[in-house]
C-alpha cells in the first residue's frame, strides 16, 4: 500500500473512527483501525464489536493495499503534524510495519494482520427510510440527556425509537428515561418507517452518531432490523448492535390528570435555578419551588453552605404548592426548550410533573419530584 493524503482530510476521518476504539482492549486487533486503499480512496474502519464506523476519503493512491494500525497512536501522530502538510503512508510488504512520512518527520507503526480484523455483518435490514440530518439531531439532543447510565438496567441505556398511533396520526417517537426523568419527542413517521420494530439504540452509538451528524446537512439513510441499525450519510457508515431488551411501558409514568399550570420565562428560570443551586449539596442537588399565584420562590439549603432563595414573576393562578426537584435535572430539561416560555404542569408535591415547550407540542418531559 502506498498513498499520499492531505493531513486535514486524514485527521478528520481518523477523529471519527478512533473514538469508537476503547482505550483498554483485551483483544489487540480492536485497538487498530483498518486501512484499505484503492481507486483514489482510503477507507478507514474501526469497531468495538458492538459498534462500527467506516469512512471513505479521497487520497492519491499509487499502490492499492490494506493494513491495520494502532488507532489512537496513528491519530495522535497526524494531529501533531503541521497544518497543510501532505502525509505519505506506505506498508513494506511482509515486515508488518506502516511507514508515515510528512516533511522531515518519520514514523513507523507496528501493524496486525488484516484477516484478524472483525467485520460487523449487517445481515438483512428490512426497514429502510431517511431522515433530514437536522431532524435526527433534534431527536437525539432532546432525549439523550435522560438516558440511564445504570448498567444493571441495561434496557434503559439507550434511546427507544418506535412508532405510535396518536390523535395526530402515526408518529415516530424517541424516548429515554433513567427512572428520575423522562424525555419523549415525536415527529411524523417518515416514508418506509411505518412498520419498523421498536428498537433501543445504545448510548455509545447515539454519542458517536451525534458527533458525526453535526457536520452534515444531507439526509441520513437509515436501515434496521430487530438486532442492528445502519446509518449512512456523506462518506460515513455507522453500524451498531441494538440493545436486546424490552423498554418499559413509559406511558404509565406520564401523568394525565395534572391540573395546575405554571408558566415561566425559560431563560430567566434556568438562570435562577443555576444561581440558587450553588448552595445545594453536591450529593442531592435539591432545590425547592414554592409556587403561589403570580409568584415563584426558588430556594436551597445545605448544612455546609447555608441557604439561598430567589423570586420570579410567573404565570400561575392555582393554589399554593411546594415541590422539590434535582436542580441538574431542571437545567437539563430547560436547555432543550427552544421557545421563550416553559410550562410546568403540576399535581402535588409527590407526583410526577410534566414539562413542555409552550410553542412546541412535539416534545414532552416528565420530572419526578424529590423531598427537600
Amino acid at each position: 500500500m502506498k498513498l499520499t493524503i492531505e493531513r486535514a482530510t486524514l485527521l478528520k476521518a481518523l477523529a471519527h473512527v478512533q473514538s469508537v476504539v476503547e482505550r483498554r482492549n483485551t483483544i489487540p486487533i480492536l485497538a487498530n483501525v483498518l486501512l484499505d486503499a484503492k481507486g483514489g480512496l482510503l477507507s478507514l474502519t474501526a469497531t468495538d464489536m458492538d459498534l462500527s464506523i467506516n469512512e471513505r476519503v479521497a487520497a492519491d493512491v499509487s499502490q492499492d493495499g490494506t493494513t491495520t494500525a494502532p488507532a489512537h497512536t496513528f491519530y495522535d501522530i497526524v494531529r501533531k503534524l503541521p497544518d497543510g502538510a501532505q502525509v505519505d503512508i506506505e506498508t513494506d510488504g511482509g515486515a508488518g510495519q506502516l511507514s508515515i512520512r510528512s516533511g522531515r518527520s518519520r514514523f513507523s507503526l507496528s501493524c496486525l494482520p488484516t484477516e484478524d480484523f472483525p467485520m460487523m455483518s449487517g445481515g438483512d435490514m428490512p426497514v429502510q427510510f431517511s431522515l433530514p440530518a437536522g431532524e435526527l439531531r433534534g431527536l437525539i439532543d432532546r432525549t439523550r440527556f435522560a438516558i440511564s447510565t445504570e448498567e444493571t438496567r441495561y434496557y434503559l441505556n439507550g434511546i427507544y425509537v418506535h412508532t405510535a398511533d396518536t390523535a395526530n396520526g402515526k408518529m415516530l417517537r424517541a424516548v429515554a428515561t433513567d427512572g428520575h426523568r423522562l424525555a419523549r419527542v415525536e415527529m411524523k413517521v417518515p416514508d418506509g418507517a411505518a412498520d419498523m420494530p421498536g428498537i433501543i439504540v445504545p448510548r455509545k452509538a447515539i454519542g458517536e452518531l451525534r458527533k458525526l451528524v453535526d457536520e452534515t446537512a444531507d439526509s441520513v439513510e437509515i436501515e434496521m432490523s430487530d438486532t442492528r441499525i445502519r446509518l449512512a450519510f456523506d462518506n460515513v457508515v455507522l453500524t451498531s448492535k441494538l440493545i436486546d431488551g424490552t423498554f418499559p411501558d413509559y406511558e404509565r409514568v406520564i401523568p394525565s390528570d395534572n391540573d395546575k399550570v405554571l408558566e415561566v420565562k425559560c431563560s430567566a428560570f434556568a438562570a435562577a435555578v443555576d444561581r440558587v443551586s450553588t448552595i445545594s449539596s453536591e450529593k442531592s442537588r435539591a432545590i425547592k419551588l414554592a409556587v403561589a399565584p403570580g409568584n415563584l420562590t426558588l430556594s436551597a439549603t445545605s448544612a455546609e453552605n447555608g441557604s439561598a432563595n430567589e423570586e420570579l414573576e410567573v404565570g400561575y393562578d392555582d393554589e399554593a404548592l411546594e415541590i422539590g426537584f434535582n436542580s441538574r435535572y431542571l437545567l437539563d430539561v430547560t436547555q432543550q426548550i427552544e421557545g421563550e416560555d416553559a410550562q410546568f404542569i403540576l399535581s402535588d408535591a409527590a407526583s410526577p410533573t410534566l414539562v413542555r415547550d409552550k410553542t412546541d407540542a412535539s416534545a414532552l418531559y416528565v420530572l419526578m419530584p424529590m423531598r427537600v
